[in-house]
């Protein structure tokens, strides 16, 4: 199962995939299926993460406010990323030579 759309938003209509351009540093591309934490999370960046349901009850405001993404980046995480989908990247760039049948 690959699914092709799944880092889209209501505000960005961009066709794209979630992992970015060149995949993730020391991780690689997501085929399955991801949750996006906000924050961050310690430790090596395949460590497994066990998450469970609060044991108090949240009372402050960020912690109740309904959270809308809307644009979520896909550039690549390596150098200077500057395009989100291979597409913008060959309309910018144009015919290259790594690209060229013969």
């Amino acid at each position: 199962k690959l699914v092709k759309n799944n880092a889209s938003t209501s505000y960005d209509m961009t066709e794209k995939m979630i992992t970015p351009m060149g995949g993730f540093p020391h991780y690689g591309e997501c085929n399955q299926d991801y949750v996006m934490l906000r924050g961050c999370t310690m430790g090596p960046k395949k460590r497994v993460i066990t998450l469970r349901k609060s044991l108090l009850v949240h009372t402050k405001r960020k912690a109740l406010e309904k959270i809308n993404i809307k644009f979520i980046d896909t550039s690549s995480k390596f150098g200077h990323g500057r395009f989100q989908t291979h597409q913008e990247k060959q309309n910018v760039m144009g015919p290259l030579k790594k690209d060229r049948k013969e």
